[in-house]
């Protein structure tokens, strides 16, 4: 059985979205999060992102979308399930010269677990 219901008004661009079950003190990590989407489904995550000094908490049913080009990462603060969706990716920054680049930075949207 199918989990996207098909539908004529379906949005031209595909979009990607998947469970993450995360035990407690594990993280995920997004090397790039714009326009990525974390909603916490069970337990509690802390998100936070590269030289951004907000604390971000979720509790079930809370989402965030970040929107700027950023490393994420996701930390259990319990044993946690997460949805992760790259629903409207963002159009990358213009390429900086190689010394000012970071040298973590990775390719957009790759996705995979710290």
């Amino acid at each position: 059985m199918s989990t996207y219901p098909s539908s004529s008004s379906a949005p031209s661009t595909p979009s990607s979205r998947f469970d993450v079950s995360l035990p407690h003190r594990a993280v995920f990590s997004v090397p790039d999060g714009a326009g990525v989407g974390i909603e916490c489904r069970s337990g509690s995550v802390w998100v936070t992102l590269d030289r951004d000094t907000r604390d971000i908490v979720l509790a079930p049913g809370e989402r965030f979308e970040g929107t700027e080009h950023r490393r994420m990462l996701v930390s259990a603060l319990q044993s946690s399930c997460i949805t992760v969706t790259d629903a409207q990716p963002a159009a990358m920054p213009l390429p900086t010269p190689a010394r000012q680049r970071s040298p973590w930075r990775l390719l957009s949207h790759g996705l995979s677990p710290a």
